[in-house]
């Protein structure tokens, strides 16, 4: 297989930048890998790279200076984007009040060949693909190389919706780099739906190619094109699927989520509440790409099943595809979801206390297991994490980021800690009871974010750092620092938002016996009554109408 080949044209946004900026970027070595170019009134151009920024030359930039750099390129729409003719180097514009240039981006555009190696198959398969992952990792250059090669290659009728001509590039005529691919231009960013329907009702495409759906009126149109049989391949906005079942606005690319109310009998049998989010109908696209990095993609070939597993709070487990030095593809193959779905029905979710005592060390006696802690799973080798609503993937990437003696467990008994989010709690709450029962410390964190994740598997491997750790009367809690006052904000926003405007008494979560106090005394302050009710570690706030 061969490796990829890059092609940029940087020297055609060398030339229209500024004297003192083209000698500083004149070496090979300052342009391999460059990003932007950003040039901002009054101070030094800077050049930005993957991991740095480089100051570029000793002159502050003036007015003439970016004057200059905008009579050299086309014209700036009302997105305020603009490019040179055949590249695809985008310039990006700030504007004061007058609506002068006061600043430039200048991004530069790459177009490479051999990338498309990583999902040939999925698009060889008919399916509508999904790109996501997060701003610069490459999703528009993939969907460049992914257009060519249908258009070419399979010999497909392609019509691209290049909005602001961030895939084809400036100018009437497309880019090379799309192959014989046509491309719709998109005015205003906000008519992009509607460009989308007309390429379908007017061309006859049998694969659209579409960058950034960004709006409800353009997953609608999504829908509607997959459903007239055409294949969609397109980007989104979000790192990964849990990010666009959280984005009302995006959430029917993957089949969108309803409340469901279950009976009393189901809710017992799933050991859930009554009420459960579900999916709503089938995917627009059935297969999503998640872009790591550029050598790194995860695929999901089921996106149905991939939802259904996290609307229940469990762990999906994606391809891995990785791209070696010698253009080599390896499959990192995980077990399939249904596989993995039927095996968590066949055991319970929540270990017992007889498996779990086989974990606990033989110098510890019965009263030690009662406070079974920190320090007593940190002594393995290697630390074992059930996540709960938290994704796998993320779970794995901070571990091989930091080369951490840690990995994530596939089922809850083969865990050392329950590692979850606020939400992942209030949605199941037996989650927190039975790991209590089996004496496994749950480790909370606010958000499924990465820096969140880090933070979180470090303080559980450094034996030391035990002082977060609140002790309760089951099982050891960590919170999150920040969690007092995400509790008071949750009073306040309930008392300014339900109680006192609508007159409704209202439920909190439940929360910890000192931060119930503090709840309690800021409801006071709002001359109203509260009072806790439930049990042990269920005991939450009910806030009662003047």
């Amino acid at each position: 297989m061969k490796t990829k080949k890059v092609t940029d044209d940087i020297d055609k946004l060398i030339e229209v930048l500024p004297q003192n900026v083209q000698q500083s970027l004149s070496s090979a070595e300052s342009r391999k890998e460059l990003l932007e170019v950003v040039l901002d009134l009054g101070r030094l151009p800077e050049a930005r790279y993957p991991n740095q920024v480089k100051v570029l030359g000793e002159k502050y930039l003036s007015r003439n200076d970016l004057q200059t750099i905008v009579d050299q390129i086309g014209k700036f729409g009302i997105d305020n984007r603009a490019g040179i003719e055949k590249t695809l180097h985008r310039i990006s514009a700030i504007r004061n009040r007058q609506g002068d240039v006061v600043g430039l981006t200048c991004r530069v555009g790459r177009s490479v060949y051999g990338t498309v190696a990583m999902v040939r198959d999925l698009i060889d398969s008919g399916q509508s693909l999904l790109l996501m992952g997060r701003p610069g990792v490459g999703k528009t250059t993939a969907l460049r190389e992914i257009a060519r090669v249908m258009a070419d290659d399979l010999h497909l009728r392609v019509v691209v919706i290049d909005t602001s001509n961030e895939i084809a590039g400036d100018g009437d005529i497309p880019h090379p780099s799309i192959g014989r691919a046509r491309r719709m231009q998109v005015s205003l960013p906000e008519q992009q739906h509607q460009v989308m329907i007309e390429a379908v009702e007017n061309h006859m495409p049998e694969v659209i190619v579409i960058d950034e759906i960004g709006t409800e009126l353009e997953t609608h149109a999504a829908r509607t094109i997959a459903e007239r049989g055409v294949q969609l391949v397109a980007t989104a906005h979000g790192n990964s699927i849990s990010n666009l079942i959280k984005n009302p606005t995006l959430s029917d690319l993957v089949g969108g989520i309803q409340s469901v109310t279950l009976g009393d009998e189901e809710a017992r049998r799933r050991r859930t509440q009554k009420t459960v989010l579900e999916r709503a109908s089938d995917p627009t696209f059935p297969i999503a790409v998640e872009i790591n990095n550029q050598n790194c993609w995860s695929i999901h070939k089921n996106v149905a099943e991939t939802v259904d597993l996290l609307l229940r709070g469990q762990n999906p487990h994606a391809q891995e595809r990785t791209l070696g030095k010698d253009g080599q593809i390896q499959l990192v193959e995980s077990k399939s979801l249904k596989s993995q779905a039927n095996k968590t029905s066949k055991h319970k979710i929540f270990t017992s206390q007889e498996n779990f005592s086989n974990k606990i060390p033989r110098n510890l006696n019965q009263d030690k297991k009662e406070t079974f802690s920190k320090e007593s799973y940190l002594s393995n080798t290697t630390l074992r994490i059930f996540c709960f609503g938290i994704s796998n993937q993320r779970i794995d990437e901070a571990i091989r980021c930091r080369n951490w003696p840690a990995k994530s467990a596939k089922d809850i008994h083969e865990a050392d800690v329950v590692l979850t989010i606020r939400n992942g709690l209030s949605q199941n709450p037996s989650l927190r009871k039975e790991a209590q029962r089996a004496h496994i410390p749950i480790h909370v964190i606010k958000s499924d974010s990465l820096h969140q994740i880090e933070r979180a598997i470090e303080r559980l491997i450094v034996k030391g750092q035990t002082n977060s750790t609140e002790t309760k009367k089951h099982a050891d809690l960590i919170n999150d620092p920040d969690d007092d006052l995400t509790a008071l904000e949750e009073c306040r926003l309930a008392l300014e938002k339900v109680v006192m405007p609508l007159g409704r008494p209202i439920e909190l979560r439940p929360r910890s016996q000192r931060v119930l106090d503090m709840q309690a005394d800021l409801v006071k302050r709002y001359r109203l009554h509260s009072d806790v009710f439930g049990h042990e570690n269920q005991q939450r706030l009910r806030i009662y109408p003047p």
